[in-house]
C-alpha cells in the first residue's frame, strides 16, 4: 500500500479512482482511455506539486518511509557486498552498516546508516541513532580502506546521533569527533550521498567528504524542525517556520556551497521509483570518482579539508 503524506491528498484521490477503475470488469466505458487520461493528470499533479515544495514539506519526503534506505542502496548498487561488523573496542551497533564490495567493478568501502523500514527493522538499526560503537565502526572502516587504498562512499540517513545516557557515557561526543578527524586524514576519495535525512553530527560524522552529495528532496541540517522549534519557540507548532530558517534543503545547500550536487529524483519523489532513484544516485558518485581520479592521495586529503574550511568563511569580507 502506497503510503500519502498530508499534502499528497489530491494525487491520492486520483489514484484511488484509477484502482476503482481497473477493478470495473463489464461496463461499455472505454476503461484504458479513462485510465490513460487520469494518469496524465495525476503526473501533471505531482510536477506542479514537487516543483513547488516548501521546506518542511521537503523534510516529510525526506522521511518517507518508502524512499530508498541505505540497504537498500547497499543491495543494488554494490557487488559482492561484505559485511563487517563492531568497532573492536565495545560492540556491534547495527544503526550503522558497512563493508567491503564492489561499485562497477571498483573495489570501495560502504558505509550507511539505516533507520529500518518497519518496526521490527527499526528497532532493530535504532531508527538509525547511532551510538559512539556505530561511529567508531566506521572510523575502523575507513582506516581499513585507507590502508587498502579503497576509495569510500557514505551513505547518509539519520535524524541524529542517539542521545540516551548510556550513549553519553560511552563518549558520544568524542567518537563523532574522532569520525570526523579520521574522515580528514584519508588519502583516498571520498563521497557521501545524503539520501533521506543528514542530522546534526550524527550525518556529518560520515559526511566530511570529499564531494557531497544530496538527493532532490533530502534535507541537511544542524537539528531537525522540531527541535528548533522547540528550542526557539517552545512551540512544536512551529516547525513549518524553523524548516524554512534552518536552509536544510538541497537547494539551499547548493547555493551555500556546503554540498557539491544535487540528484535529480523521479517525478513525486525517491519513493515512487526507488530504482530509479538509486540509478541517478550511482551516475552521480561515477561523475564524482571520475572528476577525483586524477588527484594522488595528498591532494584529496588537502582539498578535503580545505573545503571544510571554506565552509566556514562564506558571508565573510
Amino acid at each position: 500500500m502506497h503510503h500519502y503524506l498530508e499534502f499528497e491528498k489530491p494525487i491520492a484521490e486520483l489514484e484511488g479512482k484509477i484502482e476503482e477503475l481497473r477493478h470495473l470488469t463489464g461496463t461499455e466505458v472505454n476503461i484504458a482511455e479513462e485510465v490513460a487520461k487520469l494518469q496524465t493528470k495525476v503526473e501533471k499533479q505531482l510536477s506542479q506539486l514537487y516543483s513547488k515544495l516548501t521546506a518542511w514539506q521537503k523534510a516529510q519526503v525526506a522521511r518517507h518511509p518508502d524512499r530508498p534506505h541505505a540497504v537498500d542502496y547497499i543491495e543494488t548498487l554494490i557487488d559482492d557486498f561484505t559485511p563487517l561488523a563492531g568497532d573492536r573496542l565495545y560492540g556491534e551497533d547495527a544503526a550503522v552498516v558497512g563493508g567491503l564490495g564492489r561499485f562497477r567493478g571498483r573495489s570501495v568501502m560502504v558505509i550507511g546508516i539505516e533507520k529500518g523500514k518497519d518496526t521490527e527493522s527499526r528497532v532493530k538499526h535504532n531508527f538509525g541513532m547511532a551510538k559512539p560503537e556505530g561511529y567508531r565502526k566506521a572510523q575502523r572502516l575507513m582506516l581499513m580502506a585507507d590502508h587498502f587504498k579503497m576509495p569510500v562512499i557514505t551513505f547518509v540517513d539519520t535524524s541524529g546521533a542517539f542521545p540516551g545516557a548510556d550513549a553519553e557515557a560511552r563518549g558520544q561526543a568524542e567518537a563523532i569527533a574522532k569520525s570526523i578527524e579520521v574522515s580528514f586524514q584519508l588519502r583516498v576519495p571520498f563521497i557521501s550521498v545524503i539520501i533521506g535525512e543528514g542530522g546534526s553530527g550524527g550525518a556529518i560524522a560520515l559526511g566530511s567528504a570529499n564531494a557531497i552529495l544530496m538527493l532532490e528532496h533530502s534535507i541537511y541540517s544542524v537539528i531537525s524542525p522540531e527541535g528548533c522549534a522547540s528550542i526557539l519557540w517552545r512551540d512544536g507548532t512551529m516547525n513549518k517556520e524553523a524548516a524554512e530558517a534552518l536552509r536544510l534543503t538541497a537547494q539551499d545547500l547548493i547555493e551555500l556551497r556546503t554540498i557539491d550536487a544535487i540528484v535529480p529524483e523521479p517525478l513525486g519523489g525517491a519513493h515512487r521509483d526507488p530504482i530509479g532513484a538509486m540509478g541517478a544516485v550511482a551516475d552521480e558518485i561515477q561523475r564524482q570518482f571520475d572528476a577525483l581520479a586524477p588527484l594522488d592521495g595528498g591532494q584529496l586529503r588537502a582539498k578535503r579539508r580545505e573545503k571544510f574550511i571554506d565552509m566556514g568563511k562564506v558571508g565573510l569580507g
